[in-house]
């Protein structure tokens, strides 16, 4: 039987990790995997996991996030009850936007105190994963936890400038939870920014915040209660990826390109995204293309060998565009050369140019730049 829950999505949360991407736009509507925004994965989790009311914290540069999601129909969640509410980034106390997750928090308890779901599913948008949501929420129940934080085994180093690490014991409840601590290699467990407690235990949690002058969540509620509350880690054990920097973004879009990564994403259940009615993909005499990931609209006259096209793009004559991730719109062209570019939407390579980055410093090209 399937529990229900009120989804939060924290859009802007982790914007400073990514800033080449984030500029003009949420770290929510960053463009990913050809056709999709990191969004589209939290939505859909979700919507699988039959949370149909999903309220967006935005905060600044949204309105490519509003463009994207739009009624929320390509999600079936365009509802006269619930479906997508995006909510204002302003905290009750103050006329400014929030500065922390409590503050925010804070500004959207009418929110939550008008639903009526058992549970919350808090969540931020710089993951990639296939995540149950319903097995996270009975295994909140059936250890009557306060909260349940998830996390996922890493061995790779931290590259966010905002992270934690929990300490569960046999039982999966916390005996320990840090804040930024100083990794020296081997494994970890890294929560991963999806946490999940009962409506009136977030208010009431929410209540006591305000009446105590608390401003962080993490600092002032998780850490300093480890003790006092039944907090509870659950892990999850299938592929996730954090972006937490331009370079793990290239590295992890390019794992895109393994069939047993796309199969774990996208096999099981569907990633739902922005319908967009355009032509197939053409391709030219003479057009080469290898181990890569093309959408619909494109236009490809050179070689493409491991690359992420998006929609539209246009790959001129004699052109070799390799290991790079070219997004939505964008003109390279002819006898152009790229490898390991990342480009934004709407750019432009004219003809004769050689671009070169690399796996760990990837060459990158703003929005509408022309080069």
């Amino acid at each position: 039987m399937a529990h229900s829950a009120v989804g939060v999505i924290f859009s802007n949360i982790h914007d400073e990790n990514v800033p080449e991407l984030s500029r003009h736009r949420t770290m929510a509507s960053i463009p990913y995997g050809g056709r999709y925004r990191l969004i589209d994965f939290t939505l859909s989790n979700m919507v699988n996991s039959g949370i149909t009311t999903v309220g967006i914290v935005t905060k600044n540069n949204y309105q490519s996030l509003i463009d994207h999601l739009g009624s929320g129909k390509d999600w079936d969640l365009a509802r006269k009850d619930g479906g997508i509410i995006l909510l204002p980034p302003y905290s009750n106390e103050t006329d400014a936007p929030y500065t922390t997750r409590l503050e925010a928090l804070m500004g959207i308890t009418g929110f939550l105190t008008h639903r009526n779901e058992d549970y919350v599913v808090i969540t931020d948008c710089d993951g990639i994963a296939h995540v149950d949501l319903q097995e996270i929420i009975h295994f909140h129940e059936e250890r009557q936890a306060d909260i349940t934080m998830v996390y996922h085994e890493e061995t790779e180093p931290v590259q966010s400038s905002y992270y934690m690490t929990l300490q569960p014991d046999e039982t999966g409840r916390l005996k320990g939870l840090k804040i930024n601590p100083k990794l020296k290699g081997g494994k970890y467990n890294l929560y991963v920014n999806i946490m999940v407690m009962s409506r009136e235990f977030l208010i009431n949690t929410i209540q006591e915040a305000v009446t105590r002058g608390l401003s962080s969540f993490g600092r002032d509620i998780l850490a300093k209660n480890v003790d006092a509350l039944r907090i509870y880690g659950y892990k999850f054990g299938g592929y996730y990826a954090t972006i937490s920097s331009l370079q793990n973004y290239y590295a992890h879009s390019m794992e895109l390109l393994q069939k047993d990564v796309r199969d774990e994403l996208f096999g099981a259940r569907d990633i739902y995204t922005k319908v967009r009615d355009s032509a197939p993909s053409k391709y030219t005499e003479g057009a080469v293309v290898k181990n890569s990931l093309i959408s619909d609209g494109c236009v490809i006259e050179g070689t493409v060998e491991n690359c992420i096209l998006f929609r539209g793009v246009k790959i001129g004559k004699g052109s070799v565009v390799r290991n790079s991730i070219i997004m939505q719109d964008t003109v390279i062209g002819s006898n152009v050369t790229l490898d390991c570019v990342i480009t934004d939407k709407n750019a432009v390579v004219r003809d004769r140019r050689r671009l070169a980055g690399c796996e760990a410093l990837p060459y990158f090209i703003a929005k509408g730049r022309m080069l």
